[in-house]
């Protein structure tokens, strides 16, 4: 249960002694740090103040060496338990994402691009040069936005059209990005544009680093169904784009988003599904009206589900018997999980339910403010690949089976 409110999570019987001395030494921080007030606090707020709370809650995390556990040690900084590994085991990272969720600490959400997407493109296809820039400034509150999904280039990404032109030693970039998660408050963007219109689709990408603040970049809100913001559109009108924020080579782009945000997807995963299980599913529990069969079945089922799910999730950063559909099983389950979990929290959990108008800024889609979390839920069906898209890479690559045929 959450330990922030005084209840304890059990110790876990299948920790090594290093893990269980790691997990007393997180659970004893989480005691100490995280603000029990924070979903209170956090409701209804104004961008200013979350944008403070978030960089706040990050700079209490990386004293710690919890924020960036996934990076080299010569990047991450901080006191990271990590002996003479040069990254923190996959072992303890578990142990540290199930701790953080079961002791309900806020998420990361803004530096969530920066920490995860950005990091591994620079770390995997960056120079060097760029990474001293960009890594230690990540660290230091430097926001990032992801700029790759665009108005009829979103499930089928190689469609895209924005476009970026040679001219001497810079880019100069036009076109239009869509659904920008907290692109409003990005100092840089990680961004696809074609290089080469001749190239087949996949051929003629290239991969970019852009700084927010350059002239012709307009960043425009899109309000969603729950009221807020989260979402952006990206205007690019004659950006240049020095040629030295090329990552990887001309033309290489899609390889290296493939490659890079690839490795990311099986720990993020992971610890969404610790958030799930912790804020979503044990948040329900507490409040739904478990005398009655129907519900205390359901609930069973999903218990069961969650379970697979983080199991799933365990196996893929572990590298376990893996696959080259793997990440997008687990991606297709958790977000449909979602819907269904969300779904029925918002039906069973009464009247109050449905007028709940906010919810703290710094919860992801398990908050509890259940009717919002359902319409938030859907989100996660849509980028990073659609459902439909997921299911054909599974079909696919994962069982061999003939690609579809092409409508072109």
């Amino acid at each position: 249960m959450n330990t922030a409110e005084g209840e304890e999570t059990p110790n876990n019987p299948w920790d090594s002694p290093q893990q269980a001395r790691f997990r007393r030494e997180v659970r004893q921080w989480c005691r100490d740090h995280i603000p029990r007030d924070w979903r209170s606090t956090q409701s209804g707020v104004d961008d200013a103040e979350f944008v403070r709370f978030q960089k706040a809650w990050f700079t209490e995390l990386h004293s710690a060496g919890y924020a960036v556990p996934h990076w080299p040690a010569e990047w991450a900084g901080g006191p990271a338990t990590r002996g003479a590994d040069p990254v923190m085991s996959v072992e303890d990272q578990v142990v540290l994402y199930q701790e953080l969720a079961a002791h309900d600490a806020p998420r990361l959400v803004l530096a969530f691009v920066g920490i995860h997407h950005a990091a591994s493109t620079l770390l995997v296809a960056g120079t060097e040069e760029q990474r001293r820039r960009h890594l230690p400034a990540i660290l230091d509150g430097e926001i990032w936005v992801q700029g790759f999904s665009e108005p009829d280039a979103g499930s089928d990404l190689a469609s895209l059209r924005t476009t970026a032109r040679r001219t001497g030693d810079s880019f100069v970039v036009n076109g239009q990005k869509l659904w920008a998660s907290g692109a409003r408050h990005a100092d840089w963007c990680l961004l696809l544009a074609r290089t080469d219109p001749d190239a087949a689709k996949r051929k003629g990408i290239s991969y970019f680093l852009m700084d927010m603040s350059t002239p012709g970049v307009d960043v425009r809100p899109i309000r969603n169904a729950v009221g807020d913001s989260h979402f952006c559109e990206i205007f690019l009108d004659d950006v240049v784009i020095p040629a030295d924020n090329l990552i990887g080579a001309e033309n290489a782009g899609w390889q290296v988003a493939q490659a890079t945000l690839g490795a990311e997807r099986g720990m993020t995963m992971l610890e969404l599904a610790e958030r799930l299980a912790h804020a979503g599913f044990r948040r329900l529990v507490e409040t739904a009206p478990v005398d009655d069969p129907v519900v205390a079945d359901r609930l069973a089922q999903f218990e069961i589900e969650i379970t697979g799910l983080r199991g799933m999730c365990r196996r893929v950063v572990e590298g376990v018997a893996g696959g080259p559909a793997d990440a997008s099983i687990v991606k297709l389950y958790y977000s449909e999980l979602l819907q269904r979990l969300t779904d029925f929290a918002a039906e069973i959990s009464g009247p109050q339910a449905h007028t709940a108008l906010t919810k703290p800024m710094s919860s992801g889609w398990e908050s509890g403010s259940w009717v919002l979390d359902f319409v938030g839920s859907w989100e996660w069906t849509i980028p990073g690949g659609a459902s439909e898209i997921q299911r054909s890479i599974i079909a696919e690559r994962g069982l061999g089976l003939p690609r579809e045929p092409s409508v072109a």
